[in-house]
């Protein structure tokens, strides 16, 4: 049986505003406001494992342990078929630069190294998000969500964040980067997983 969220005031254990923002309009329709990590002067914890799950994981007890509010987070990235399942769980590592993150030189990086391996289009991929909810007294639930499509280059469209101008997802023509923002919110990886997270956590 899944712990129910009782409250109406989440903490979403990341430093990232467009995620901030995303899980915001998520859920709004719930009646939960949200606060994120930096407004609570949270550090980020190290990201030591090597699942989405265990990453997402170690942020939210470290933040409902740091604040004593039931915190969510989340763990996402990009699998490459042609690349074994790479970038993965280091998605975001693949664009750290001394200057901060540069995702157009991660994204090329990928076009490279696909190119490289000589496989043939439709370079199928998929973008994936673990939500794992942790309470301060250790318990947590895990909601994941898949989103499958394809890779495609070059660069397409300038909305989104990450790697959404190489992401065509199932079903439509257009990358997450063309697509209006809240439509792409409403198919995403992690939209569906703030199903599975609001089925199994909201009445």
């Amino acid at each position: 049986m899944t712990r129910k969220f009782i409250g109406d005031r989440l903490l979403i254990a990341t430093h990232n505003t467009g995620k901030l923002e995303e899980m915001a309009h998520l859920l709004k329709p719930y009646g939960v406001s949200v606060v994120g990590a930096a407004e609570m002067n949270l550090p980020e914890p190290e990201e030591t494992e090597t699942t989405f799950v265990g990453n997402a994981r170690i942020k939210a007890h470290a933040a409902a342990r740091a604040t004593g509010l039931p915190a969510l987070s989340d763990d996402s990235g990009l699998e490459i078929d042609a690349l074994d399942g790479a970038p993965g769980v280091y998605t975001a590592d693949w664009a750290e630069t001394e200057n901060g993150r540069d995702f157009a030189m991660a994204m090329t990086r990928a076009h490279r190294e696909i190119e490289a391996t000589g496989t043939p289009q439709p370079w199928t991929a998929r973008f994936c998000c673990t939500l794992v909810l942790a309470w301060p007294d250790g318990h947590d639930e895990v909601f994941p969500g898949v989103m499958p499509g394809r890779v495609v280059w070059p660069m397409r469209g300038d909305q989104g964040h990450g790697y959404d101008p190489i992401f065509v997802p199932d079903g439509h023509q257009v990358t997450f980067a063309e697509m209006e923002r809240w439509e792409k919110n409403r198919i995403s990886h992690r939209a569906r997983a703030v199903a599975q997270f609001v089925a199994g956590c909201f009445d």
